[in-house]
């Protein structure tokens, strides 16, 4: 004869073992389902700080219309009067914030001899629509036609820097292009990768729709490429700057600096923005002159 006392704990557990199952399917589902809203919850910050005018920057508002009818928020910084233009930068932000959150950026380039362009991409600051993987690269290559085809800037004198999850945009931009540098601070491998990291228990390899896989592009790029990374970023782990680094083609350098994710900036030092002054003024001879890799590995 069975103990009641055993069946009732049998049967609280099985429930218990029910209820777990059916949580833990939910939140697969809602990774899965609801993944834009996840990885761009900071799109919904569109408060806007300033612009390059209250940091003594002259500016050219930009509304750029993506070939799908979405407008772009963006501006256009011109070099320093007087002085010959290096070239372009085009600035891809991360996740967090908008362009109005990126004047240091623009101060530090201005301030190297570059003219910068940066865009808020769909869902961001004042640009319309909403934040998607597939749209940020169209956003991207919305930005290139305006910068070489409206602003004749040619495709060796532009740099394209990217920013966080905004490097995994420039790389794509990039592998399709052929700019005269590609920079990458504080970038993640892809999407999975890092998910997987934070999420162990979790399968997100397999419910990934949002990849920015920049480490399987990166071997298209034949672009000079300039790894930036910080050993204390506590979002994306320093080995995801040495895996990038190793997937990218010479020529390519790596330049490591300090401090957090969010405060680990190349503006933050002036060794740094020396550095990577040098580095730039390596990479735009590389591409000018078609030297050797060895030039600027």
């Amino acid at each position: 004869m069975s103990d009641p006392r055993k069946e009732k704990g049998r049967s609280m557990l099985w429930s218990v073992i029910q209820i777990g199952l059916l949580v833990y399917l939910g939140l697969l589902a809602l990774i899965y389902f609801k993944q834009d809203a996840l990885v761009f919850q900071s799109a919904m910050d569109r408060g806007f700080l300033a612009t390059p005018a209250s940091i003594g920057l002259g500016f050219e508002p930009l509304t750029l219309t993506t070939p799908d009818g979405e407008t772009l928020d963006g501006w256009h910084v011109p070099a320093p009067r007087g002085t010959p233009t290096r070239g372009l930068v085009m600035i891809f932000h991360g996740n967090a914030g908008n362009i109005s959150h990126r004047l240091d950026y623009l101060r530090m380039f201005h301030d190297l001899g570059f003219a910068s362009l940066i865009i808020d991409y769909r869902g961001y600051g004042r640009s319309s629509g909403r934040a998607s993987e597939e749209g940020s690269y169209t956003d991207a290559a919305t930005a290139w036609r305006h910068a070489t085809q409206a602003l004749g800037y040619p495709a060796g004198r532009i740099v394209l820097f990217g920013e966080s999850l905004g490097g995994a945009v420039a790389t794509q931009l990039a592998a399709v292009r052929q700019p005269a540098a590609l920079v990458l601070a504080s970038t993640f491998t892809s999407v999975p990768d890092l998910g997987a990291e934070i999420y162990s228990w979790l399968p997100i390899r397999l419910l990934a729709r949002i990849r920015y896989d920049s480490r399987e592009r990166l071997p298209q790029v034949t672009s000079p490429v300039l790894v930036i990374h910080s050993r204390q970023d506590d979002i994306i782990p320093f080995a995801h700057g040495e895996r990038l680094f190793a997937a990218a083609r010479a020529p390519k350098r790596f330049m490591e600096i300090a401090g957090g994710h969010n405060d680990g900036f190349v503006f933050g030092r002036e060794a740094w923005i020396r550095q990577l002054d040098e580095l730039l003024h390596l990479a735009l001879e590389h591409k000018s002159a078609q030297t050797p890799a060895a030039a600027v590995q």
